[in-house]
């Protein structure tokens, strides 16, 4: 399952995505990773969620944070939900489209491997593709 939440800028996805790692950490069987770039979360998520700053890792592109995420998983089989905060920050990228293909990447993975993906992405719904919003 990928889940995207996508709004501008202070409309509160961030609290949402806070509030789903620390349900996710209490009822999930797996770990939680959250992704983001910065440690902004550090003080808000459950302390046995996995927190990952990937500015400590060269990810500035959608094939990099795929590849960092394939290895996450590889080396961790019991990682279940991965939450990315502020994708196109993470990614250097804001084109709708390449993030709807990054997105299918992870469908693949998340189908193979049973981990489920929820992703933020600042930016006005309104310029959201239709196959990005699928994934609202």
């Amino acid at each position: 399952m990928v889940k995207v939440i996508m709004g501008k800028r202070g409309s509160g996805k961030t609290k949402q995505v806070i509030d789903m790692v620390n349900y996710a950490v209490n009822v999930e069987s797996g770990h939680v990773v959250c992704v983001e770039k910065g440690q902004k979360l550090r003080f808000d998520i459950n302390h046995q969620a996995r927190l990952v700053d990937v500015s400590s890792y060269p990810v500035t592109s959608y094939d990099a944070l795929t590849g960092f995420l394939c290895g996450m998983m590889a080396a961790n089989y019991d990682i279940t939900h991965v939450f990315i905060d502020s994708l196109y920050k993470i990614a250097n990228d804001d084109s709708p489209d390449d993030a709807v293909s990054f997105i299918a990447g992870l469908e693949k993975l998340s189908a193979e491997h049973n981990v489920s993906f929820t992703i933020t992405i600042s930016a006005d719904v309104e310029s959201a593709t239709e196959e990005l919003k699928k994934y609202f």
